[in-house]
Parts: structure tokens; C-alpha cells; sequence
């Protein structure tokens, strides 16, 4: 009975991966309606592991399910944004703090790595692009040692790379992408010689000019 399960799991999750990287990377539009069937296909798996892995891109906020069990990316939303960046204004900066004074050995690896050869987002940035920007929060966040404001950070980072690609949609000039370059240095260089306060201030001011705040603005804006 052991191994059918582990297969369903291992299918789930690819439905997951797959589904996740197409809303991601802009390939499911927000608001469009993910055909089950036909998706099912393409992945080369049945429903059943695809609807468990709708279920959890559900709780992340990407889809919504109906009672028929259709399928529907989630439309992009001016309070979320709002949301989003309040949330994260506050709580990267807590963490870029903690890391800071709590960061081990591991944790100032993982940040090197992470920020290795780790560049400004371009305009039509791909999944893999995506996930490096993720690592190296994350490294942070995990430096951190706080359980719960980690997961809950890593949940933000869920709903936030979708208006990341909003904002992307207005092009960046090289001394912005340059600037959130240095950004990215001085984060990882205050955290790693345990300069709480730098980093600190880096982090909100990074927080404060980032993709999420400028995807705020655009959608609470009001349209003429």
C-alpha cells in the first residue's frame, strides 16, 4: 500500500512545481481558467494529483476552486498588494535584524552563495531567475532562527512574485537595477558581519523601493 502513496505524492508535487511555475512565470494569466483535463495531459498524470496540488496553490492564494471544481488563476488584487508590502516592510527588517545576530556558519554560506552572481530581475524574468531572488531571501529569513516568522515570510514570498511581474511590466533603467544590485551586497555583507542595525535599515529600504511596493502603488492608483 506504501508505494501507491509515495507515487501519488510524487506526482502531486510535480503537478504542483508545473502549475506553479506557469502562474509564476506569467504562462497562466491572472484570472484565466486552468483546464484540468487538458493539463492533466500535458503533465502526463491523472486528475487526482492535480486537483490535491490546486488545493494547495489554493491555500497559497494562486487559484480558486469553485464547487464544479473548475480551476481559476487568482486575479492580482490593489488590497493584497497593499497587504503584502505592509506585512513585509515590517517583518523582513525583523529578520535581516535577527540574522544579523543570530547567523552561523551554515547561514553566512548560504547567503554567499545565494547572492553569488545574483542580479536585478529583468523585465520578463524566467522561473529560474525567480527562484535565485527567493534563495537568497530565504537565507536570510532562515538565518533568522525563528520558526515562525520564517514560514510566515516564506508565505508572503508565495503571494508576492506575481506582482513582482506586475511592476516589471514598466522597465527599469540600469542605475535602479544597479541600485537594487548594491542593495542586494550591503544586505548580505551587514548580515554576515553581524551589523543588526544596517541591516536593518538595508532591508526596509530595499523593502521600500521593491517590485511589491511599485505593484501597490500601480494598482491602488486610481485609473482615469
Amino acid at each position: 500500500m506504501s508505494e501507491p502513496a509515495a507515487s501519488l505524492v510524487t506526482k502531486s508535487e510535480l503537478a504542483y512545481d508545473s502549475v506553479r511555475e506557469k502562474i509564476l512565470t506569467g504562462e497562466f494569466q491572472p484570472g484565466s481558467v486552468i483546464n484540468q483535463a487538458t493539463l492533466a495531459r500535458t503533465i502526463g498524470i491523472s486528475t487526482t494529483p492535480l486537483r490535491e496540488a490546486l488545493r494547495r496553490l489554493k491555500a497559497e492564494g494562486l487559484v480558486e476552486l469553485d464547487a464544479h471544481r473548475d480551476a481559476r488563476v487568482a486575479e492580482l488584487k490593489a488590497e493584497e498588494a497593499r497587504d503584502l508590502f505592509e506585512m513585509r516592510r515590517s517583518l523582513d527588517p525583523l529578520a535581516a535584524g535577527l540574522a544579523a545576530q543570530r547567523r552561523t556558519k551554515a547561514d553566512i554560506a548560504a547567503i554567499r552563495d545565494a547572492v553569488h552572481g545574483l542580479e536585478a530581475l529583468p523585465s520578463d524574468p524566467d522561473y529560474t531567475e525567480l527562484l535565485h531572488h527567493r534563495r537568497f531571501h530565504a537565507a536570510i529569513y532562515h538565518a533568522a532562527h525563528n520558526d515562525l516568522l520564517i514560514e510566515t515570510l516564506e508565505g508572503l514570498w508565495d503571494k508576492a512574485d506575481r506582482y513582482r511581474r506586475l511592476a516589471l511590466e514598466v522597465e527599469r533603467g540600469p542605475e535602479e537595477r544597479a541600485k537594487k544590485d548594491r542593495e542586494h551586497r550591503l544586505l548580505a555583507e551587514s548580515v554576515i558581519v553581524g551589523d543588526s542595525d544596517t541591516a536593518e535599515s538595508m532591508m526596509r529600504e530595499h523593502i521600500d523601493t521593491s517590485l511589491g511596493a511599485k505593484a501597490a502603488w500601480r494598482l491602488m492608483k486610481p485609473h482615469d
